[in-house]
C-alpha cells in the first residue's frame, strides 16, 4: 500500500441516509481528493471500535472506494493488513456460508448474510492507481464483499433473507 497523507476522522453516516443507498462513481485513484479520502477512511476506521472496513458512502461520498483492516479479528485467517481499494469488483467468489454481520452505519442491528468465504477482488491502489488482485478467505473475504456492496449502494440489510434474519445488536462497543 503506497504511503498516504495524514488522515482526518470524518463523521459516519447512519441509515437511512440517502448516500448509503447511492451507487458510487468511479474515482481517479491518483487524484489528490482520492488520496486524501483514502487516508481519511483509514483514520476514521482506526478510531471506530470494532470497525473492520469503511466505504466512502459511510462518510458521505458516493464513490467507489473503501478501506479494510481485519488485523487481529478472531475469525481472520488470511490478512492483508490495512489497505484501500478504488473501483473494486469481485472477480470470483466461492464457498458461500451464512454468518452474522454488523455495520457502523446500522448500529442497532446485525443480520444473517450468506457470503462467499473464498474471494478474489480486483481494484486500484490509491496514489499509484496500480491494479491489484486480492485473494483471500474467511472473515477478510466477508469484509471485502460488505465494502464492495457499500460502493454499490447496498447495506447488509439488503442481503438478509427476510425480517427473521435481522437481530437487535446485543453488544455495543
Amino acid at each position: 500500500m503506497p504511503a498516504l497523507p495524514e488522515g482526518r476522522v470524518l463523521p459516519v453516516r447512519l441509515a437511512p441516509d440517502a448516500v448509503l443507498g447511492t451507487p458510487g462513481a468511479d474515482v481517479d485513484p491518483t487524484g489528490p481528493e482520492s488520496v486524501q479520502l483514502a487516508a481519511d477512511l483509514l483514520a476514521t476506521q482506526r478510531v471506530s471500535p470494532g470497525c473492520v472496513g469503511l466505504a466512502a458512502q459511510q462518510v458521505g461520498l458516493a464513490v467507489r472506494m473503501f478501506s479494510v483492516d481485519v488485523t487481529g479479528h478472531p475469525k481472520t485467517r488470511t490478512c492483508h493488513g490495512a489497505f484501500v481499494l478504488c473501483n473494486a469488483d469481485v472477480v470470483s467468489a466461492t464457498r458461500r456460508e451464512r454468518g452474522r454481520e454488523g455495520c457502523l452505519s446500522v448500529p442497532d442491528f446485525t443480520g444473517d448474510v450468506a457470503r462467499a468465504r473464498r474471494l478474489v477482488v480486483r481494484g486500484q491502489l490509491p496514489v499509484t492507481g496500480e491494479w491489484v488482485e486480492v485473494t483471500t478467505d474467511a472473515f477478510e473475504a466477508v469484509a471485502l464483499q460488505h465494502e464492495v456492496d457499500h460502493t454499490r449502494g447496498l447495506l447488509f440489510l439488503d442481503r438478509v433473507a427476510g425480517a427473521h434474519a435481522i437481530h437487535p445488536r446485543r453488544t455495543y462497543l
